[in-house]
């Protein structure tokens, strides 16, 4: 059976941003049935997109089973993220302005889909890699202390 890597990046801006983050690594390991592979330091951000209070961001990987297509592997991914923001205390819905430009807010913790494997996955709600790497300092910073040669070779502009 194929392996394919996952990188997540994850965030959290109220409560206990280290301890959301803790549990949230600990949710992703049962729900992919391994534990991840590396993990990033966890570096503390302004928000990004609206004014609020800081973050503390990571980047992790996960070597999974590759299993179905990858849109298939893809949403069953972000089911587990979304499922997982929600049992930490995430209730926003996403929102968005009249010029359809995403409305962002503090949260306990945010799960994002940054790779899957060398693959692009472009469906109504999910786009991978993630569209907004490259503006995201708090996800570029991690993101480097975990990425595999392989992984910067695929996909260079995210690491100029």
């Amino acid at each position: 059976m194929a392996f394919v890597s996952v990188y997540l990046g994850l965030g959290s801006n109220l409560g206990d941003r280290r301890k959301n983050i803790e549990r949230a690594l600990e949710l992703l390991d049962e729900g992919f049935g391994c534990h991840y592979t590396a993990l990033s330091r966890l570096i503390e951000t302004k928000a990004w997109g609206f004014k609020g209070d800081k973050f503390l961001n990571a980047c992790v990987l996960y070597r999974i089973y590759r299993k179905g297509t990858p849109e298939e592997q893809g949403h069953e991914i972000l089911a587990l993220c979304k499922d997982i923001e929600r049992a930490l205390g995430r209730d926003d819905a996403p929102e968005f302005d009249a010029d359809g430009k995403r409305i962002y807010h503090n949260r306990t913790m945010d799960i994002d889909i940054l790779f899957y494997g060398k693959e692009y996955i472009d469906t109504e709600d999910l786009t991978v890699p993630h569209p907004l790497i490259a503006e995201r300092d708090f996800v570029k910073i991690p993101l480097a202390e975990i990425a595999k040669p392989s992984l910067r070779a695929a996909f260079p502009e995210y690491f100029m």
